[in-house]
């Protein structure tokens, strides 16, 4: 793991009505990632939020549904 990775380990992941999944961000703690995916999902989007930490399975963190 390099530099960044361990600084920055923690992702949210947005996927769309397609099923295609996107990294919005990566933050270096659960609560600042789990704050930027609440006030993303909170906007009425319809896509569906959530975080993962770096290494972990992808279903792990998921937070969130479809609006």
């Amino acid at each position: 793991m390099n530099d960044s990775g361990a600084l920055l380990p923690w992702l949210v992941i947005r996927e769309d009505d397609n099923g295609n999944r996107y990294r919005v961000g990566r933050y270096s703690t659960r609560a600042e990632a789990q704050k930027v995916a609440d006030s993303l999902e909170s906007r009425g989007h319809k896509q569906l939020y959530w975080i993962e930490r770096l290494g972990q399975d992808s279903t792990a963190g998921r937070t969130g549904t479809r609006n």
